[in-house]
């Protein structure tokens, strides 16, 4: 269906006696848009280009809904079109990088052990009873970043770099890094703790995988178990059997494994992916 043509005084730029003016618009194809309304209400109507723009004319005595019902179009038109999805995708790729970041700082520690051998391990392993009785907290953190041989880095890095995406990808870049972090201290911490005041040491970057698989697991529980959901704690089981079974394929088994250390990481990330979660879905229900 298209528009009558104008009238001859319309086309001449004046506004005839029998016409009223709906609307004008800085461009045809606003114009036209807007006359499809017009003829959705099962009206004809006028688009009369002038020095002011196109000129959206009806019959005068449709003059009243036509305004109504173009009024209705404008608002339900603002915000349109939607930005397109490839604008949030320089930020997800950033995401998806900066877990290869952190596989650059382990390959750069590695490096400067393989120059000062011993020295690295000797000033940064996690020691039971260098921190509680020598005060040397940084072992909480720096033990993350040391590993024993190529074989145990190798590990660490490749399972490291998916589970770390996964949580950036999921609980956001910042917020997952911190998570990430305070989770695998939290881990290193305990583990010690519990071994105080024995001899105790630790090094490698697998607690703060397991708290990363923790973190998920906690996040997962938190988005099934919502409240008015008919049983929920039927739905929470899903997601703790998935993440308690990879704790014990990838982290109860093998030579030299630190069952305590990768329970403890896997345990912090649960509790903080599972206050996390809590708070995501309470931000996005008040948005």
């Amino acid at each position: 269906m298209s528009a009558p043509d104008p009238p001859a005084d319309a086309q001449a730029g004046r506004l005839p006696g029998d016409l009223a003016e709906a609307g004008v618009y800085a461009t045809a194809a606003a114009g036209f848009d807007h006359g499809l309304v017009v003829l959705a209400m099962g009206l004809p109507f006028w688009l009369v280009p002038s020095e002011a723009g196109f000129r959206l004319l009806v019959e005068p005595a449709e003059l009243v809904a036509v305004d109504e019902q173009l009024g209705c179009f404008d608002r339900e038109s603002r915000d349109w079109p939607p930005r397109p999805v490839a604008d949030a995708a320089p930020a997800r790729r950033l995401e998806l990088v900066t877990p290869l970041w952190w596989a650059l700082a382990v390959l750069a520690v590695y490096g400067v052990q393989g120059v000062w051998p011993g020295r690295g391990e000797a000033a940064g392993a996690l020691d039971a009873r260098a921190v509680f009785d020598g005060g040397e907290w940084w072992r909480v953190g720096t033990a993350l970043f040391l590993h024993a041989d190529l074989g145990h880095l190798l590990s660490n890095l490749i399972s490291g770099v998916f589970v770390f995406a996964a949580v950036v990808t999921t609980l956001g870049r910042g917020r997952g890094w911190l998570l990430l972090a305070g989770a695998a201290l939290a881990g290193n911490l305990a583990v010690a703790a519990l071994h105080y005041p024995g001899a105790y040491r630790s090094l490698g970057a697998s607690t703060a995988i397991f708290a990363g698989l923790g973190l998920l697991t906690g996040r997962a529980i938190r988005g099934v178990r919502r409240p008015g959901r008919p049983h929920p704690w039927r739905a929470v089981f899903a997601p703790l059997a998935a993440g308690v079974t990879l704790l014990a394929l990838f982290g109860a088994g093998g030579r030299e494994t630190d069952v305590g250390a990768h329970l403890a990481g896997f345990a912090a990330g649960l509790v903080l992916g599972f206050a996390a979660g809590r708070s995501q879905l309470k931000a996005t229900a008040a948005a």
